[in-house]
């Protein structure tokens, strides 16, 4: 099997692609090709840690437990909002964000409305991710400045 063939099976690219590459190398080794080969690997990745004591599995088996997987939450993070008379779709756009796995908590301002990733007004804070799209997408929205004759 090739890296991109294992990417396509769930192992993420770097330190884990390389112990897999390693692993699959040694059960080649032992006599493990093709369909077995292949069930061993999809096993891995669905469940690296029933496979942590294994000879040939085991430093890949520890190189998959730690990588991140995508989990449903039980509850959305915790989020705040202020102001009144703010949309219900911005409202409900917040409160999807905040059910995402690595959102860690929200905020809603009071010129709050409808975007694309985000609300407008909109603010996510994130565990362990950057998400480019978190934003409304309405730049300077209800923003201006102002020059004062005032010190620096």
């Amino acid at each position: 099997m090739r890296p991109n063939e294992l990417i396509k099976l769930g192992v993420p690219r770097g330190e884990p692609l390389q112990q897999v590459l390693a692993a699959m190398s040694a059960l080649a080794s032992a006599g493990v090709t093709g369909g077995d080969l292949r069930s061993v690997i999809e096993q891995l990745v669905a469940d690296p840690t029933t496979l942590l004591d294994h000879p040939q599995l085991g430093r890949a088996a520890e190189a998959l437990v730690d990588v991140p997987v995508y989990r449903e939450r039980d509850q959305p993070a915790p989020w705040r909002m202020w102001g009144e008379d703010i949309e219900p779709s911005a409202i409900a756009q917040l409160e999807d964000a905040c059910s995402l796995p690595v959102a860690v908590a929200g905020a809603l301002m009071p010129d709050g409305h409808q975007g694309y990733g985000l609300p407008i007004g909109g603010v996510l804070a994130t565990r362990g991710a950057v998400i480019p799209y978190a934003v409304g997408m309405d730049i300077a929205c209800r923003m201006r400045m102002s020059v004062l004759d005032w010190p620096v």
